[in-house]
């Protein structure tokens, strides 16, 4: 009763099908490809990297090396806030281990902060650079949450938040 359907399912070979068969089509304007790899869509999300690790804490180092990583830190701005990030207390933690490797604990003033990538990763370039240091990791965390009165009395002065 079904016997179309069968004949149908079976594939056909690709001589007999003109549709398998590349068509060349030299007067048909073809879709630009911008250089996108459209097939890294279908592939499954790459593995989350491992959390960057430094040694037990060094109290010597880390007292050695956290006046430079402040002023270092004290150089990098919100674009929309014109107070660098350490005054606007966006920095909560800094610590080195005995290799000099440095980690530093950072929030942003929100979740949905348009300069999300670009200040951790200022914050580990410059913190990087410092001598003395032989690497640098950056993590964002959300606890506590980042309020004004995180912000220095400088920085409240200064954007009139007193």
């Amino acid at each position: 009763m079904f016997s179309f359907l069968k004949s149908k399912s079976e594939p056909e070979p690709a001589a007999e099908n003109p549709l398998a068969a590349p068509v060349d089509t030299p007067d048909v304007p073809q879709a630009p490809s911008h250089g996108l790899d459209v097939g890294a869509l279908l592939e499954p999300p790459a593995a989350p990297a491992a959390a960057a690790q430094i040694g037990p804490r060094d109290e010597a180092r880390t007292t050695e090396l956290t006046p430079k990583v402040v002023e270092a830190i004290s150089t990098v701005f919100d674009p929309e806030i014109p107070v660098n990030i350490y005054e606007l207390g966006l920095i909560y933690k800094i610590e080195a281990d005995a290799d000099s490797r440095v980690k530093v604990e950072m929030t942003l003033t929100s979740p949905a902060c348009p300069s999300a990538q670009q200040l951790p990763s200022e914050v580990r370039y410059k913190v990087k650079a410092l001598e003395g240091v032989s690497d640098a990791f950056v993590e964002v965390v959300w606890e506590p949450a980042w309020t004004k009165d995180l912000m220095s009395e400088d920085a409240k002065i200064g954007l009139g938040m007193f």
